[in-house]
């Protein structure tokens, strides 16, 4: 039995009911081949068609929609962050060269560098990397190991490459860290598979750190941590370190309730980062 349906009658002006016929045209809302104003109607009863003033993001919006890619993308969660940049890019009014700068973001995205390397690792792969640094630098990593990485909320790429010359300068008391380089995927240019042996792990150095005061207790464990005590007063954590910048910005959040007991090297390294700052502030050495 057929349903029952309403009928009414509208009172418009001359000219409207073909500027109806063309939005159902336009929607694809149609009564057999023909467009249907009822159809139309129904649609925007219902809810399933967005009337009035089309949506659109204000500058905050579009802002903080950026600010949201940019720690998708460090997360590792590109997919996420893909799905955001279509919206920004749908919706944002967007003036054309911010949009052409968005659109690249996407088509750098799309090249896939974090899926192939990370499937190259599987395979156990060595590789060949063109990497852009923070300071304009391009520089070439003959890759033989690699881990994915997580540092303040950040997501990083880990390697073993056989170049040292950039960084002897830089770490000379930490030879045994030469190898190893801590990359972001956005920075790579351009990668390629190599022949050669997979190293099976990155390079360390075994560091023994103890906590003190209020940060015996609230300390929690890191993945690289292999000893875990308390000795005396203090909690001693043992910790294969592969990156000497990220163990000192750590140590330093913890002010003294942190100290760097031994290798003997990275103490002094520390310590010389202390004495930098202290000059900085006009602090007297003694």
């Amino acid at each position: 039995m057929p349903r029952k349906k309403d009928t009414i009658t509208l009172s418009i002006p001359p000219g409207t009911k073909e500027k109806l016929e063309e939005i159902a045209r336009i929607l694809d809302i149609k009564w057999g081949k023909e467009p249907s104003i009822s159809g139309l109607i129904v649609a925007i009863a219902e809810k399933t068609l967005e009337v009035g003033k089309p949506f659109t993001l204000e500058s905050n919006q579009v802002n903080a929609l950026q600010q949201a890619i940019k720690a998708l993308n460090d997360a590792g969660r590109i997919g996420e962050a893909q799905t955001v940049l279509a919206l920004l890019l749908e919706r944002g009014n967007l003036e054309a060269p911010l949009r052409q700068s968005l659109m690249k973001q996407i088509s750098y995205s799309t090249q896939g560098w974090r899926i192939q390397i990370e499937d190259w690792m599987k395979k156990q792969q060595p590789f060949y990397i063109l990497y852009h640094n923070s300071q304009g630098q391009e520089l070439e990593y003959t890759v033989r190991h690699a881990e994915p990485r997580s540092f303040d909320s950040r997501f990083y790429l880990l390697v073993w490459c056989e170049e040292t010359q950039d960084v002897e300068n830089h770490i000379p008391e930490l030879p045994e860290l030469w190898h190893n380089r801590c990359l972001t995927y956005d920075r790579i240019r351009s990668a390629v598979p190599i022949n050669g042996e997979w190293r099976g792990s990155l390079d360390y150095i075994k560091v023994y750190l103890h906590f003190r005061g209020w940060m015996k207790k609230s300390y929690r464990p890191k993945e690289d941590d292999i000893e875990d005590q308390d000795v005396g007063e203090v909690r001693q954590i043992v910790r294969n370190v592969t990156n000497e910048l990220w163990l000192i910005r750590e140590v330093l959040r913890y002010e003294e309730n942190c100290v760097i007991v031994a290798p003997e090297s990275l103490r002094n390294r520390f310590k010389q980062k202390l004495l930098s700052v202290c000059d900085l502030y006009d602090l007297e050495r003694f």
